[in-house]
């Protein structure tokens, strides 16, 4: 008694491999009589077909895909992200001290220069360095 078409019918239709698919030995006859898709789903629900879980590492290799090739791009943009946002704040900042007077032209624009090239980690750092300026 050849059941493999059965067997096919099965795993494509709950989307599991044939290893995984079992027919319960005394309701045999159900399942022969099976020819659509909707029987094989009526008779899973039924405890005619049982699904085995997967077995192995393979579970485990699922759930720790973490990082492909294709995930490089995501800390990139972000790494660009806070670039941007960390120059636009201090070059606000340092546009306000400009127009206050509180630096002269050289110094604007030599800072302007440092926080083109990430010279400046945060906002405070800026306020240290223009400190040590006037000193």
């Amino acid at each position: 008694m050849k059941l493999d078409k059965k067997k096919m019918l099965a795993s494509r239709t709950l989307g599991v491999g044939k290893q995984r698919v079992h027919f319960v030995a005394s309701r045999i006859n159900e399942i022969k009589d099976a020819i659509t898709k909707q029987d094989i789903r009526d008779l899973v629900k039924e405890g005619a077909i049982v699904i085995k879980e997967t077995k192995g590492r393979r579970k485990i290799q699922k759930r720790a895909k973490k990082r492909g090739a294709g995930k490089v791009q995501l800390k990139v943009n972000k790494r660009k992200r806070e670039y941007i946002v960390m120059t636009r704040k201090l070059r606000k900042y340092v546009a306000n001290l400009k127009e206050n007077g509180s630096i002269n032209k050289e110094d604007y624009e030599d800072i302007r220069k440092k926080i083109r090239n990430r010279f400046f980690k945060s906002k405070a750092n800026l306020k240290e360095y223009i400190g040590g300026l006037e000193e």
